[in-house]
């Protein structure tokens, strides 16, 4: 691939703010949080989304923090519409009602992606840190459901709340939902901050290996069903993202152009903005998207492996979260030499008290 034109990329993901009334402590915003004065006006965004399309992406997914704190979701809504782009609202639900579902809806809102902490009420407090989150998610649920807008339910998985993942199922069928994401935490951001008090067991992992099993067999094709499990205890890497600057291009807030959520941890690059540069410059020339893009870029036993061109070397933001080296091979890969310091991270969880750091914005 290097010296090539690469294909256009699959996904835009907008974050469009990081201001969210929760305050996951497993959150994959960064830890230093963008402020509103820093966000880009609703022009940036259109133009943002028109370049997209341009450039050949499918689908755009608004996010966030919370992207209905953005007053103008709708007219980006309606913007992405028009541009052809499949719209995908990823949201915690608890901003929305009858009247602000209507006017994404006339906007041409295709989908909502509902994020839930937990089933048990107050475990979802704790966890969220907001009183009477729960029940405007469920309100949310059954108005998304009423109108016939398509609904996926997202459960973010850890230690406290595995032990429910059949409740989970149980709800998403009552609420209507077309497809479910059972994801484990993944450990970046708010999540690495938090991962000796999220971390699950093998055992719990392995419960929810079958309580996922059973219910594709429960419920075969009247509901979608992905699931996520956590890199740690898997033997070979992913491919994040598809592979590095491969299928998806993330927006910050501020404008930044990521090929993922987490690539603003990695120390001594340049990160190209929209304000500088088009989504199709930055997509096809930028240092950032080529960086890791390919194989050619790969230290053994990566360069030597079957896999290269599968895994694309598995995640370089966990490499340098792990290893402090972003160009090293992912240790979450048994042929690597430092898989001892995924061992060692399940080990020190296997102890640690559940105390966590709470996701707070504006501190």
């Amino acid at each position: 691939m290097e010296g090539m034109t690469p294909p256009p990329p699959m996904s835009l993901l907008a974050e469009l703010t990081h201001r969210c009334p929760l305050q996951c402590p497993y959150c994959s915003n960064p830890l230093a949080l963008e402020p509103k004065a820093r966000e880009l006006s609703t022009e940036d965004w259109q133009r943002v989304l028109d370049e997209a399309a341009v450039l050949g992406v499918l689908q755009v997914h608004f996010s966030g923090g919370e992207p209905m704190a953005r007053k103008d979701l709708p007219d980006l809504v309606r913007q992405a519409s028009r541009a052809g782009l499949y719209t995908n609202l990823i949201t915690s639900g608890v901003l929305l009602d009858r009247d602000s579902l209507g006017r994404l809806a006339d906007a041409g809102l295709d989908h909502v992606q509902l994020s839930f902490q937990d089933v048990d009420p107050q475990q979802a407090e704790i966890i969220g840190g907001m009183k009477g989150a729960q029940s405007r998610k469920i309100a949310a649920a059954r108005l998304i459901a009423e109108d016939g807008m398509p609904l996926t339910l997202n459960f973010v998985i850890h230690r406290l709340n595995a032990e429910r993942v059949p409740a989970m199922f149980d709800l998403a069928e009552e609420l209507g939902a077309r497809r479910v994401e059972i994801a484990h935490t993944q450990y970046y951001g708010w999540g690495l901050k938090n991962r000796s008090a999220l971390l699950p067991t093998r055992q719990q992992l392995e419960d929810t290996e079958r309580a996922v099993a059973a219910a594709r067999t429960r419920f075969g094709n009247r509901m979608a069903i992905d699931f996520v499990t956590p890199d740690y205890y898997a033997d070979e890497p992913k491919p994040c993202m598809g592979g590095w600057g491969q299928r998806f291009l993330n927006v910050t807030p501020s404008g930044r152009v990521l090929p993922c959520h987490a690539a603003e941890t990695i120390p001594g690059v340049t990160f190209p903005t929209v304000h500088d540069a088009s989504l199709g410059d930055i997509w096809e020339k930028s240092e950032l998207f080529g960086l890791f893009r390919g194989t050619d870029w790969m230290p053994e036993p990566c360069r030597g492996c079957d896999r290269r061109e599968i895994d694309w070397g598995g995640c370089r933001c966990q490499a340098l979260a792990l290893t402090g080296h972003a160009e090293a091979a992912d240790p979450v890969c048994q042929r690597s030499t430092d898989r001892k310091l995924v061992d060692a991270a399940i080990t020190e969880a296997a102890t640690a008290t559940e105390t966590f750091v709470y996701r707070r914005y504006g501190d």
